[in-house]
């Protein structure tokens, strides 16, 4: 195992039940915050970006719980006409159903990522993040009041995803999957809604170049979801990746996840972690510090599994 990490093979991620290792000790969060910088170039780039920049006005945007299949219970039941595009849900014959991701073809970007994570077997599933629209719901009570948006189902979208408006908001968060492809970076991104009310298939990747090119003058970004539910384990570069996209477009700050997590415990992680910011009036990084404190301390959350994957990058004041 050594010799193979030593050629550049990460160590394996933690698992549910895992030991928190340094028996007798405490984790550095316990008694300090901590933050990850990309670089001392990027930092410094970064506070050149946010200088003079004077805060947004509203508090928080979540897009939560995209639709990424037409036979979502979501879609609208009056779509006879999708018949013809051939992403109906299929009769109950027994046969296999049609999945509306498998709708990209084979040369596009989404279709070559979800192939180089080893998501594409027999069909194309991608998985509904059941936990998130709760998630997104309980970050909502814990904003004041109109100073918040959450978008979920379809209209947590690439088109609402890239809208000049969420630079209103000091904090964006995305529940939702990313695909993390260490073999082309290029090709990791978030996936949005991929269909619209009528089951019919939009494009719903959010890539990485793309990322880089966004206007986003924000305090946070938040990838609650990133990485989790979809293919195999990755290594840093599709991350990396994104997390600098995100700065690049002018985020202060990312919150992003080094292995796939819990869904429950994500959600879990998250509403403490914004009680402690919108409420406590912490900074993003005292404030995910004691929501991870305050995980370790549940008999049910206390492997680093649930909560040590969430880390800070970026701008460290």
């Amino acid at each position: 195992g050594e010799e193979r990490r030593a050629k550049g093979e990460r160590a394996p991620s933690p698992q549910p039940g895992s030991p928190a290792g340094g028996e007798g000790k405490d984790p550095l969060i316990v008694g300090h915050e901590i933050v990850n910088l990309p670089s001392a170039s990027t930092l410094a780039a970064l506070r050149r970006e946010i200088r003079d920049r004077q805060p947004a006005g509203k508090a928080v945007a979540v897009l939560a719980d995209p639709v990424f299949e037409a036979d979502d219970p979501r879609v609208a039941r009056n779509t006879a006409k999708a018949a013809d595009t051939g992403m109906r849900r299929s009769s109950d014959t027994g046969k296999t159903r049609r999945r509306i991701a498998a709708s990209p073809s084979p040369a596009s970007d989404l279709h070559r990522a979800l192939r180089d994570v080893g998501v594409l077997r027999d069909g194309l599933s991608i998985p509904r993040l059941l936990s998130s629209k709760q998630e997104a719901e309980a970050i909502m009570a814990l904003a004041p009041a109109g100073a918040a948006m959450m978008a979920t189902g379809f209209r947590a979208s690439r088109a609402t995803a890239t809208s000049p408006e969420l630079g209103q908001y000091r904090v964006v968060h995305f529940a939702t999957h990313g695909l993390l492809d260490s073999e082309h970076p290029e090709l990791s991104g978030l996936v949005l809604s991929l269909v619209d009310e009528q089951g019919r298939p939009q494009d719903g990747f959010l890539r990485q170049h793309e990322i880089y090119n966004l206007n986003l003058p924000v305090d946070l970004v938040v990838l609650s979801a990133c990485n989790t539910g979809l293919g195999k384990e990755v290594l840093a570069e599709g991350l990396v990746g994104i997390v600098r996209g995100f700065m690049y477009a002018g985020a202060a700050r990312v919150v992003a996840s080094l292995w796939k997590v819990d869904d429950e415990a994500t959600a879990e992680l998250m509403k403490r972690f914004y009680q402690q910011m919108l409420q406590g009036g912490l900074t993003p990084a005292a404030a995910l510090r004691a929501a991870q404190v305050d995980m370790r301390q549940q008999k049910r959350w206390r492997s680093p599994y649930f909560w040590a994957a969430f880390v800070l990058q970026g701008e460290c004041k």
